[in-house]
């Protein structure tokens, strides 16, 4: 059976490849091209089925006055058919009030997702191809592995189910802690919006971003570059 994704039809598996592997990448981040903090993503192995992806992004110097505290996204997700199924999504900021506190489950046996986000309920329909604002990532760097250029994603994002345009639009070498790295660079951004996001992918790292740069009006406001990665054996939790 095809998979409706996006408006567009995906085989309802992908080309078999293993699991993705554990992680821990760390980012310098850049705000306005000036060092701002440090951002560590992490994907981990809950079980042989299940896996949870993490960034915190914590500031440095007088960025802390602006932000106090780390901002921290989570998201677990499964594998079916080779595509990324998340599960649940949390993500904390900065607001004292925990005003900016989103908190997803993204649940199949009702069709809905359902929890809070910014302080308000949340109860929608569960839209086949979802993503949310993590697990996209992995899904990305999945469908790229398995020779597919994905066009469209559409994401949860806050409270509502966000479409995203994705163009491949160059390749570029970078030097990196790991040496010179070929590059993909992919573009996403929304019609109708001023806000462009760019990712400078590693084909010899499975598609792990190495750069990264958000543009308003032409102009980069946040930008990340990565500094470290290492592959810890992969740990699976054990439940008893």
């Amino acid at each position: 059976m095809a998979l409706l994704y996006n408006h567009r039809v995906l085989p309802s598996s992908m080309p078999p490849q293993p699991p993705p592997a554990p992680f821990v990448a760390t980012y310098q981040v850049a705000w306005h091209s000036i060092a701002a903090g440090e951002s560590v993503q992490t994907l981990t192995a809950q079980t042989p089925d299940t896996f949870t992806y993490s960034s915190s992004i914590t500031a440095h110097g007088i960025f802390r006055l602006i932000f106090p505290d780390a901002l921290i996204q989570n998201s677990t997700f499964t594998l079916a058919d080779g595509h990324v199924i998340p599960l649940h999504y949390q993500e904390s900021g900065i607001a004292r009030d925990h005003s900016d506190v989103v908190d997803l489950d993204f649940d199949r046996s009702s069709g809905r997702v359902h929890g809070t986000a910014n302080l308000h309920a949340v109860d929608q329909p569960l839209d086949v191809g979802i993503q949310d604002p993590m697990s996209v990532q992995i899904e990305l760097m999945r469908q790229l592995q398995a020779g597919i250029a994905p066009t469209q994603f559409k994401l949860f994002d806050k409270d509502q189910a966000k479409e995203y345009f994705y163009t491949r639009e160059r390749t570029e070498v970078l030097n990196t802690p790991m040496g010179a790295l070929e590059t993909v660079v992919y573009r996403s951004d929304r019609p109708g919006f001023d806000r462009v996001t760019r990712w400078w992918l590693s084909p010899k790292l499975s598609y792990m971003p190495v750069q990264a740069e958000r543009s308003r009006n032409g102009s980069v406001d946040l930008s990340m570059r990565i500094i470290g990665l290492t592959y810890p054996p992969p740990t699976v939790n054990v439940i008893h």
